[in-house]
């Protein structure tokens, strides 16, 4: 079964960072919009207390997530660089194939521990998403 690939990257601010956080990624959204037109969903959510804030992506397949990975490598690394800690919980939800996987290796190797990490593959289900 395929379905959309759908990524959650939850992290901890850096301390004093929020307000930052909140000037960059309207130019992250815009500049992710631009350049990535099968992306379906890019949205990015801050915990109440300001401490944590997650990304909900949601691809119509693996392969929109490799291009978002190789489209945006310079932004992700100045948002850990500047504003967020290293220490990431990742879901992933679809199947990782090819660069994808490598890609999520990467990621995968700034996590504190290996429970970080949550990779499911689909079996059942539907969806109303275009298809290409």
């Amino acid at each position: 079964m395929s379905g959309p690939f759908i990524f959650i990257a939850t992290n901890r601010l850096k301390a004093g960072k929020l307000d930052d956080e909140r000037a960059r990624v309207p130019g992250l959204v815009d500049f992710i919009e631009a350049n990535e037109p099968r992306l379906i969903a890019f949205n990015e959510y801050v915990k109440d207390e300001g401490t944590e804030v997650a990304v909900v992506q949601v691809h119509p397949d693996a392969d929109s997530m490799a291009t978002h990975m190789k489209v945006g490598k310079e932004h992700f690394a100045e948002a850990y660089a500047e504003y967020l800690e290293p220490e990431s919980t990742l879901q992933i939800y679809g199947t990782l194939k090819g660069d994808l996987i490598e890609a999520m290796s990467a990621a995968a190797q700034t996590e504190a521990d290996e429970n970080s990490v949550t990779i499911r593959e689909a079996f059942a289900g539907f969806d109303r998403l275009p298809h290409s």
